[in-house]
């Protein structure tokens, strides 16, 4: 979170343009929008989504939307290929994964100006996360980030600790460990190690590279366990074993809140990633958000029409029904669910939008290398920092 204050002191500056106001409404803006998201079909997100829909062809009946699914795995792609081409949707929703690269493509539209006077509901923090050289390119939705969620039936006290975590699983209790370069991002800080500096350089010193590889040893142990006890090993296979009340508990982000509180009601609960010997966990924290296509026709309807979506209603919605931590600070939070998400996410790690977070992607997510083909951890760490600073 180091680079918070850079960004923030950016914000300053953002704040003098995007005054107080915000939350959107019905308004005359007149036109036609079409928007792509990639809710899974049934899913809470998307069933919430569709309500709200619902609403705003009534209250906004100058704009029609016209939407397309799009599945997740296809959307950046479809987009950027489709708007490259001088098509695509005039705004999708999406986290903020692809920000940094699709702005350097002059795939996103700058909507400094655009939205210039109208987010003074929306958090700073949300702000920041669809901001890139201080200009903002995309209206904020929502914070997601990994977290652990278990079944206080189950577990009475969630693991606190790296250590307390293996002993749990160790003894037994079924986790269901959904690891990735994504997912387990967060372990690097719990064993003190760091992919970037302050200034977004790859941290290969060779004391760095031992706790990076520290905390992919300690993640290969515990996706031994789960492996050697049948146990599923990611949130797909792991979704009916934790909502039947079979899993104790499963690593997962936020997106997945609407479908176990579904199942599991009051007996769901929340905690941080167990912080570990080198300090707190720093999950990836990443801000879902609409983004603007430069190719469209009528982009004041379609910021009117992401306004709506974001605004007092539409986020408690999204809130109570699919478990989105919302961007609108309008929103009252009730739900301890919520706010033990906001506390799991205050040691996170802001998602830089930086070229080098391609080179992350592209040189730490094989980790099955490890997982399953037995490579050794510190060697596995050594070929990702040198393959990252070629």
């Amino acid at each position: 979170m180091k680079k918070l204050s850079l960004l923030f002191s950016l914000l300053v500056v953002a704040s003098m343009i995007l005054t107080a106001c915000g939350g959107g409404g019905p308004s005359s803006t007149k036109g036609e929008v079409t928007f792509w998201h990639a809710y899974g079909t049934g899913s809470a997100e998307e069933t919430a989504l569709t309500t709200i829909l619902a609403n705003a062809a009534k209250d906004l009946p100058n704009i029609k939307i016209n939407v397309l699914q799009v599945p997740f795995n296809d959307i950046f792609t479809k987009y950027e290929t489709d708007v490259a081409a001088g098509g695509g949707p005039d705004m999708f929703i999406a986290p903020n994964d692809n920000l940094g690269a699709e702005v350097r493509g002059g795939l996103i539209m700058d909507i400094t100006d655009l939205a210039a006077g109208k987010l003074g509901d929306y958090s700073k923090l949300s702000q920041g996360g669809m901001m890139y050289d201080g200009k903002l390119y995309g209206l904020p939705e929502s914070l997601k980030a990994m977290a652990f969620w278990y079944n206080k039936d189950l577990i009475k006290t969630p693991p606190a600790t790296t250590d307390e975590l293996k002993a749990l699983m160790e003894g037994g209790t079924e986790v269901v460990f959904n690891v990735g370069c994504y997912q387990g991002f967060g372990f690097f800080g719990s064993f003190g190690g760091k992919i970037f500096d302050d200034s977004f350089n790859f941290v290969s010193a060779a004391d760095n590279q031992s706790k990076v590889a520290a905390a992919v040893s300690y993640q290969n142990d515990l996706w031994q366990v789960a492996k050697t006890n049948g146990w599923p090993k990611n949130d797909a296979d792991g979704l009916a074993p934790f909502t039947e009340g079979k899993a104790a508990a499963i690593l997962n982000g936020n997106w997945a809140m609407g479908d176990y509180r579904k199942a599991l009601g009051d007996k769901l609960g929340v905690a941080p990633i167990p912080a570990g010997p080198g300090g707190s966990s720093n999950p990836l924290l990443g801000v879902d958000g609409f983004y603007f296509n430069p190719n469209g026709a009528n982009p004041a309807a379609a910021l009117e029409v992401a306004m709506y979506l974001t605004n007092t209603a539409a986020q408690t919605a999204m809130m109570n029904d699919a478990g989105h931590v919302p961007a609108n600070t309008t929103v009252k939070v009730t739900d301890p669910l919520i706010q033990g998400l906001l506390d799991a996410f205050s040691t996170a790690y802001f998602r830089p939008q930086v070229e080098n977070m391609g080179k992350y992607w592209g040189n730490f997510c094989g980790t099955d290398s490890v997982y399953e083909k037995g490579t050794l951890a510190a060697d596995w760490v050594k070929a990702g920092f040198e393959g990252a600073t070629k």
